[in-house]
């Protein structure tokens, strides 16, 4: 089969790096071309994926006319990801985006709306949904071992941002740093609330089958000097229940290397069992009226192309399949919903409707 043609554009988000990886160690996929407005932050790419220098561009028009890419992997700051779709849309070429969805649901829209102009996918990247223990506790979930969900409890977030780099690779921040990232600039869409809280409330969404709260109240702490907040909390009232989203840029450790405590991760509650999924562990922890006591389930082998987003993106290219779970625009808009009603309501310091 033809290789499918394939655009990194805006090096805003590490994660650029790793979904490249992923491009690149995709048999049927071919990097294009990469663009970022400062080449510098291209230097990594370049080297690790042997990209010739035709193949990169500072242009994004220019690249993406050059290239004519099948698909384009869009990592810009959070409050771009709307312009950068309608950029990319009219060159025809599918979208897939790095999460968060977007700054507000008004930018979301635009994002949806310019992809069906284009007739072309729109998939939103939420990372935790390939982390074994989470799929497996979807999969016990909609087996019916917890019988009907009533609450979703979320914790999650790292260091911070500046931390860590494409693939993990720790760096050490410092206070220039800080004052220079779109992480920590409110008009770029900088905080951890935006940063982490749509990974809850989009798999959250997925856990809850698409159902959507009732009503939502968060609270969200900005230290003294910055613009942003880097903890909130967010209650989210269900017809069945309440749930909880936290996020967290100050973990003690970063999950992946150690869990802090509290452990990253979902805790789910049914009406016949519990599951505890935490990040990158290798058990989940499931609890059932059989087995009250509880059991460490191992996760799930994942197998493609159910390995990662790419993977996954690339077959549903293939095969026609329609977007499902967190990367469809549908369940990805409701954990926005859920979001833009969080902001609001640290904003007014009240319980707020589900925003729509």
């Amino acid at each position: 089969m033809k290789k499918l043609r394939v655009v990194g554009l805006n090096f805003d988000h590490m994660h650029m790096g790793d979904l490249l990886r992923q491009c690149h160690e995709h048999p049927g996929v071919e990097i294009a071309g990469i663009c970022d407005d400062d080449p510098a932050r291209m230097r990594s790419a370049i080297a690790h994926f042997q990209i010739p220098s035709d193949r990169v561009f500072t242009d994004p028009h220019r690249c993406l006319a050059a290239t004519a890419p099948d698909f384009v992997v869009l990592c810009p700051a959070t409050a771009r990801h709307a312009e950068y779709v309608e950029l990319a849309a009219p060159y025809g070429a599918h979208l897939f985006v790095e999460k968060p969805f977007a700054a507000t649901l008004a930018e979301a829209d635009r994002m949806i709306a310019a992809a069906q102009k284009a007739r072309r996918l729109l998939a939103i990247n939420w990372p935790l949904r390939w982390v074994p223990s989470h799929v497996t506790a979807h999969r016990l979930l909609r087996a019916g071992r917890l019988g009907a969900l009533e609450e979703v409890h979320y914790y999650d977030g790292n260091r911070g941002p500046l931390w860590h780099t494409a693939d993990k690779v720790e760096t050490t921040p410092t206070p220039a740093r800080k004052r220079q990232s779109w992480f920590y600039q409110k008009k770029r869409g900088g905080g951890s609330l935006l940063d982490y809280l749509g990974y809850g409330t989009t798999l959250g969404t997925w856990f809850h089958d698409g159902k959507k709260p009732l009503e939502v109240t968060a609270v969200a702490n900005r230290p003294r000097g910055l613009e942003v907040d880097e903890h909130s909390i967010t209650i989210a009232r269900y017809a069945c229940g309440l749930s909880k989203f936290e996020t967290r840029w100050g973990t003690f450790t970063d999950p992946w290397i150690a869990q802090p405590q509290p452990k990253c991760g979902f805790v789910l509650k049914g009406t016949d069992g519990t599951i505890s999924s935490y990040d990158y562990e290798p058990t989940i922890r499931l609890q059932t009226r059989a087995n009250p006591r509880g059991e460490d389930v191992p996760v799930d082998a994942l197998a493609p192309p159910g390995q990662n987003a790419i993977q996954y993106f690339v077959h549903c290219l293939a095969t026609g399949q329609p977007l499902e779970g967190p990367l469809s625009p549908k369940i990805a808009r409701i954990g926005q919903q859920i979001v833009d009603s969080a902001v609001l309501s640290a904003r007014l310091h009240r319980t707020v409707r589900l925003v729509e």
